[in-house]
């Protein structure tokens, strides 16, 4: 999966990459990957969630809004499944600490201006 990720990547992109503090992000060969593809790796501190309120937000919604709620028969359709969550909760799921906007109808109001 990371690997299509970095896939996507274009030349100048330099994305973060959130995750917790577990001992897989934290082993040498998967932090040389990130280095290698120019990703910055951003990990919770103990007992300190702070740098990744935003992720740790998103994935609380998407748990119950979506994981919850649906069963999967198989993993293609639960990948299916978040692909459109994803889609819903950038374009069409408004927020009223957005205005009531959606996230992307936010961004490009202000990009705008």
């Amino acid at each position: 999966m990371l690997n299509r990720a970095f896939a996507r990547l274009r030349p100048g992109d330099r994305p973060v990459l959130h995750s917790d503090q577990g001992w897989q992000y934290q082993m040498d060969k998967y932090r040389q990957c990130l280095d290698a593809h120019a990703v910055t790796q951003s990990m919770s501190r103990k007992g300190n969630c702070l740098d990744n309120a935003v992720v740790e937000s998103f994935f609380g919604t998407l748990k119950s809004e979506y994981f919850h709620l649906n069963k999967f028969g198989n993993l293609e359709k639960l990948e299916t499944g978040l692909r459109a969550y994803i889609r819903y909760y950038n374009q069409d799921r408004i927020r009223s600490s957005l205005n009531g906007m959606s996230p992307i109808e936010y961004r490009e109001c202000f990009a705008t201006n």
